[in-house]
Formats: C-alpha cells, sequence, structure tokens
C-alpha cells in the first residue's frame, strides 16, 4: 500500500505543482502590467513593480489552489486510466473505499495548505504591500484604507455611544486622522476629539496624541455659549480613552473582507453583533473563509471518477475538460451563493456549505455509478 500510495501522491501533487505554478506565472504576468502602471503614476520602476505583483501571489495561491488540485487530480488520474496502470491497481486490490481514503489524505495535506496560505502567509504580505504602496507614496492602490466603528459603554451611570472614523493605519499598526464623536441616550452630540496619532492595546486602551476635544453641554458654563448649549475646546498634548474597540477589532475592520483571516472575521463579526450592526456579509465571508479549505476534498472527490474512465474507449480529453468546467461551475456558484445569501438574508453556513455539498454529493454519486456500472 505504501507504493501505492507513493505512486498516487507523487502523480497527483506534480500535476497539481505544475498547474499551479501555470496559473500563478499568468496572474503575476497581469498584476505586473497592472502595478507598473501605478508605479509609473509615482514614478517608481519595473522592480517596485515586481516586488508588488510578487506580494500578491500569495493571495492569488489561495484563490486558484482548489481549481489547481481539480485540474491536477484530473489530468493525473485520467493518464493512469489511459496508461491502464489503474485498472492494474484496481486488480491488486485498490478498491473503491481504499482509494477514497488515500486520496482523502492527500486532500487533507492540500486543505492545510490553503488554510495556512489564507490564514497567515496571504494577509501578511498584502499587509507589507500596503505598506511599501505607502511608502512609495501618492498611489491610487488600496492604501490608507479607513473604517467606522461603533461602541456603547456607561458612563457615569448613563449610557454613551461613540462613532468613531480611523482615517488610516500605520505600518506599525498607529492609527492615524482619528475622530471619537460622543452621543447620549438621545443621540444628542456630546462631544468630538480628534487626533492626529493615535495607539490603541489589546485591552481597548486608546492613547491620543495632540488631541484636540469640543465638547456640547447644556447649563454648564464655558467659554463659547450657543442658545442654552456650552461649547469648550480643548487642546491636549495626550488623552486616554477606554473602549471595547481593541487592537484587533481595529485590525479587522480596516481589512476588507476577502483579506480577513478566518479569526479575524470572527472577531469583527463577534463586535459587529454586539453593536447591534449589520453582521451578515461578514458572517457569509467568515463561513466561506472557515470551509474554504474543504474545497480542496471536493475537488479530489470530483477527480476521483476520471480514474475510472476507459481510455480505449475514446473522447477522455473532452470528459477532462468537462471535469475542469465542472469545477469552474462550482467556485462561480460558491461566489453566486454568497450574494444571494446576502440579498436574501439566508442562514451565513448554510450558504457557505450547500455548494461543497452539493458538489461533493454529485461526485460520490458520479464515482458510484461508475464502479457498479462501469
Amino acid at each position: 500500500m505504501k507504493t501505492v500510495r507513493r505512486l498516487l501522491y507523487k502523480d497527483i501533487a506534480g500535476s497539481v505543482l505544475l498547474v499551479t505554478l501555470s496559473l500563478l506565472s499568468l496572474s503575476f504576468f497581469i498584476d505586473f502590467v497592472e502595478e507598473i502602471e501605478r508605479m509609473a503614476r509615482v514614478g517608481a520602476g519595473a522592480g517596485k513593480a515586481a516586488l508588488l505583483a510578487a506580494m500578491e501571489m500569495p493571495g492569488n495561491f489561495y484563490e486558484m489552489f482548489p481549481i489547481a488540485v481539480l485540474i491536477g487530480a484530473i489530468l493525473a488520474l485520467a493518464r493512469l486510466a489511459q496508461s491502464s496502470e489503474f485498472t492494474i491497481l484496481r486488480t491488486g486490490g485498490l478498491g473503491p473505499g481504499r482509494a477514497l481514503a488515500l486520496l482523502a489524505g492527500l486532500a487533507a495535506a492540500f486543505a492545510v495548505l490553503t488554510f495556512v496560505m489564507g490564514d497567515y502567509v496571504a494577509p501578511a504580505f498584502e499587509r507589507q504591500g500596503d505598506e511599501l504602496r505607502a511608502r512609495l507614496g501618492r498611489d491610487t492602490g488600496n492604501t490608507g484604507r479607513g473604517a467606522w466603528l461603533k461602541d456603547h459603554r456607561q458612563v457615569d451611570g448613563q449610557e454613551r455611544s461613540y462613532s468613531v472614523k480611523v482615517g488610516r493605519v500605520g505600518s506599525g499598526g498607529e492609527l492615524a486622522d482619528v475622530r471619537i464623536f460622543e452621543f447620549d441616550a438621545q443621540g444628542r452630540l456630546m462631544s468630538r476629539t480628534e487626533a492626529a496619532r493615535v495607539s490603541v492595546d489589546a485591552q481597548g486602551l486608546w492613547r491620543l496624541q495632540d488631541a484636540a476635544r469640543t465638547s456640547w453641554q447644556p447649563g454648564a458654563t464655558g467659554s463659547r455659549s450657543v442658545g442654552q448649549v456650552v461649547v469648550t475646546e480643548q487642546r491636549l498634548d495626550q488623552l486616554s480613552w477606554q473602549s471595547s474597540l481593541h487592537a484587533g477589532v481595529i485590525a479587522a475592520a480596516v481589512l476588507p473582507a476577502v483579506s480577513m483571516s478566518t479569526v479575524e472575521l470572527f472577531r469583527y463579526t463577534e463586535h459587529l453583533s454586539a453593536q447591534e450592526q449589520s453582521a451578515q456579509a461578514h458572517n457569509i465571508q467568515f463561513w466561506r473563509k472557515a470551509f474554504y479549505p474543504f474545497a480542496c476534498f471536493v475537488m479530489v472527490a470530483l477527480a476521483l471518477p476520471f480514474a475510472y474512465l476507459h481510455g480505449r474507449s475514446g473522447g477522455i480529453s473532452i470528459k477532462v475538460f468537462g471535469g475542469i468546467m465542472l469545477g469552474i461551475s462550482f467556485v462561480l456558484l460558491n461566489n453566486v451563493a454568497g450574494h444571494l445569501g446576502l440579498l436574501k438574508n439566508w442562514t451565513p453556513w448554510a450558504v457557505a456549505a450547500t455548494p461543497s455539498l452539493l458538489y461533493l454529493a454529485m461526485s460520490l454519486a458520479a464515482f458510484t455509478w461508475l464502479v457498479r456500472y462501469r
């Protein structure tokens, strides 16, 4: 069995590697052309464009790898079927259940690789790319991402709500161009605080540097009166503000949903739910991110029936092409399901799991039919 496992794993992994390199080369060329146009506008050269395109490759790998697994597995298994090697393996005792178990082990390795790339490698490289664009300056790309955040807490026994505008996040995690609007329980504006630089720790303590605070207090005494409301203005070198918005929530908020890790998506959806904000889009993205590595199992299951085709019967190229198109349709359905789930307000985990379960059932049904009747 070790020899059979080595043969299958070597052929499939080699084909998947070749397909992955081909897809990544194509995506690198497309990204390089886009980046070189952007770098020309900011006076940078082709070297910087190539570096930025290379930093996008882990993200492209994460998006394309399940398709590469499908194409590579189909090519390898169809080649074994055409040369009758798989028929010999079946004659030697490789039953359908054992073949499925062997390929499931390889699919698990592919799933782990997909998870690591999507949750750790790709986000890290994307942030490095954003920092490089920020250093180059005047880029019209994805740098300088900001976000609006909300918070609620009790202040001296009274309910207070906060709307926080984060202009951008620096390379070291420092916030810039921050505005904090404080409202009372009736929705009246109580204060506005602006700061050029803000640091936030893991416990949600905000340290504002060079802060300007404007307060509106009815019936108080102050520097400037407008009707029954007194306006007080202060300039502070340093100001501390305790909030439930800790560094992890802010980091998740400023990232686009597609580039967040699974943990960051979960953390941000929890925050949105706690603040009574709509979290449907991020919930769907979270479950899609959580289920996405298991797409490798679906792709391997889709490829397995091609090992039971008879190469001498002809038309194997058309069948392989049909299998590849079936895998592409899975990706399209997975994306369309997310948009439909958002529009129809469907259960997020069901939206994310349905395409995988549907195609897995289709592949296992085809596999069962080929084993029994072919």
